[in-house]
């Protein structure tokens, strides 16, 4: 009975997705994510969002999650085939530019990122974190590319610890003791009112989702539409919370032009 019934929750899922993706085949897509989590971490945090796109679209969501941000840059710079992708701005245009991805649709929050410490620290300036400990994920992921741009000057530096394996692992590692500072997303910062901003970056456009540029159209169109309905959907509520973000936004590739060039003083950029 339980096989059966779970055959007609999956038919009633094509149903409605075929209807509001015009009657397309249903098709296996696969879904990059930033390693902003670890793979098991990923996995619950976008469990809502795929169990929603397959609800609105009838297609089905595989989540690829690489290790770590040496594993996803080394991916996007040999165009690994994924059909999807959600990423920060520089990685974005990255793809759109070398991969001729499609942008589909965006976080409604810009992204910045903020340094922070704790009320503890003497000195909550960027002169007062020189040969200090800053905690952050590692390169080539926005925050590590503007913590960076923070102290231009090669001789006057920070001790960056690039061992975050989430920016949330990265206040704890804060608050543990063992950093002096942490580099995390101002929307993070913004929840703690004990923690004391030091410097926050430009901003940039929000996190998009992008498509191969080889996926079907109509199937592009109907990923676009669940994306952009989706903060309408009462019972899809915990897909926007797991991501912290209010809702998604029609997505360009002007917005994103020029975002790439974060990514020049990494290796592996041509």
């Amino acid at each position: 009975m339980k096989i059966h019934g779970f055959r007609f929750a999956g038919w009633a899922a094509f149903a409605l997705g075929a209807c509001i993706s015009g009657s397309v085949a249903s098709a296996e897509l696969r879904l990059m994510v930033e390693p902003s989590y670890s793979p098991k971490q990923a996995a619950e945090v976008y469990k809502p969002l795929l169990a929603y796109l397959a609800k609105a679209t009838g297609h089905t969501f595989t989540l690829v999650a690489p290790r770590n941000y040496h594993f996803f840059w080394r991916d996007l710079r040999g165009n690994t085939p994924v059909d999807l992708m959600f990423c920060e701005a520089h990685f974005a245009d990255f793809r759109i530019q070398r991969w001729n991805a499609v942008p589909l649709a965006r976080t409604a929050e810009e992204t910045s990122y903020t340094l922070v410490t704790t009320g503890e620290n003497p000195d909550p300036t960027l002169r007062g974190m020189l040969a200090r400990n800053i905690v952050t994920m590692s390169s080539p992921s926005l925050g590590y590319a503007m913590l960076v741009e923070f102290f231009p000057n090669p001789v006057a530096q920070p001790n960056i610890m690039s061992t975050a394996t989430s920016w949330r692992d990265g206040l704890d590692t804060l608050y543990g003791g063992d950093a002096d500072a942490a580099m995390v997303p101002t929307a993070l910062q913004q929840q703690d009112p004990a923690l004391v901003a030091i410097q926050t970056s430009r901003e940039f456009p929000g996190a998009v989702f992008t498509a191969s540029g080889n996926l079907d159209p109509t199937i592009r169109d109907a990923v676009t539409k669940a994306l952009l309905a989706l903060h309408e959907d009462p019972d899809s509520y915990e897909a926007l919370v797991e991501l912290g973000v209010t809702q998604f936004e029609p997505a360009t590739a002007a917005e994103y032009a020029g975002s790439e060039q974060m990514l020049k003083e990494f290796f592996g950029y041509q």
